[in-house]
């Protein structure tokens, strides 16, 4: 089978790229590289340095006879979202489309998008389910969500088949420590380089942090499971900011205290997400303990 995965040179598709190659199957790859890296490629992928909004990106589906579609490329960060809601619209939406109008033109079996449960239901008092009233509270939420409307649109009007991941706070290693949207990674870098870290929302921010190569599990799972489907993808725990800075100070040894700051235009107070129905119809649990993926995380970045 021939597998396209959009933003396959960054974090999580560069997973996603290597374990499709592992399983014996053809890999394209679709990524503009702002903030992917060549350095993330298999090098047994086929690799296009296009931005998925434009129309080069039917030249990819000409040549490669795309089967699968996993469409991991977006602008991520909620604070840029904010700052430039048109880039946002630009790539997340218009690009999500331009992609469905290939997949029904060229015959695609399926369509996954990596959606996401951190911004889709706002604030939450208990783990998020996938009947529960969405609230995106940012323009990067409110793309997700139009992308995923789009992509139930192709499926009711072309018969396009899709699952939709939403993700919770994904962490591990190939996450970028210079970034914005990668707490773990963040932290892991400061520690490293014996810095101080600002815990903002003085800490006490929830969040939902699930392992990288658990998403891959889930996305791969999806390739026969899961269609016309919404799903939560994460651990159903939740995690202080304190929490997770001190087990990884637990990890290294690292001294230094934290600055504590008051949260940022556009955060969460609290979100995370029950994992239940993807157990049911995926047959997919998370399988990596937060410590344990720390340490997996802390000894790549060494």
């Amino acid at each position: 089978m021939n597998y396209l995965v959009t933003g396959g040179a960054g974090f999580i598709g560069s997973h996603l790229g290597d374990r499709l190659i592992k399983d014996g199957h053809s890999v394209s790859v679709i990524d503009d590289l702002s903030t992917g890296k060549l350095q993330n490629l298999n090098a047994k992928s086929t690799f296009y340095k296009l931005k998925i909004e434009t129309k080069k990106i039917e030249e990819v589906f000409i040549k490669e006879r795309i089967d699968y579609i996993f469409h991991l490329a977006a602008q991520i960060d909620v604070r840029k979202s904010l700052a430039n809601p048109i880039l946002d619209i630009t790539s997340n939406i218009i690009g999500t489309v331009n992609l469905l109008n290939f997949s029904v033109k060229y015959k695609v079996r399926k369509f996954i998008f990596a959606s996401s449960g951190g911004v889709m239901y706002g604030n939450t008092d208990k783990p998020a389910k996938e009947t529960d009233k969405v609230n995106p509270e940012s323009p990067y939420g409110i793309d997700k969500l139009t992308g995923e409307n789009y992509i139930k649109l192709y499926s009711s009007v072309y018969g396009l088949n899709y699952t939709i991941l939403r993700y919770a706070n994904v962490y591990g290693p190939r996450q970028d420590p210079l970034g914005e949207a990668g707490v773990c990674a963040i932290f892991a870098g400061n520690i490293l380089n014996k810095k101080e870290s600002i815990l903002y929302g003085f800490g006490k921010m929830i969040r939902d942090y699930v392992y990288v190569d658990d998403v891959t599990d889930a996305n791969i799972l999806s390739i026969e499971k899961g269609n016309n489907q919404t799903l939560n993808i994460g651990t159903g725990i939740e995690t202080t900011v304190n929490k997770l800075f001190s087990t990884m100070k637990e990890i290294t040894g690292y001294s230094l205290s934290p600055i504590y700051k008051p949260k940022r235009k556009g955060e969460l107070e609290k979100n995370y997400l029950n994992p239940e129905k993807a157990r049911k119809i995926l047959g997919w649990s998370p399988k990596t303990e937060l410590k344990e993926g720390l340490e997996k995380t802390i000894e790549w970045m060494r």
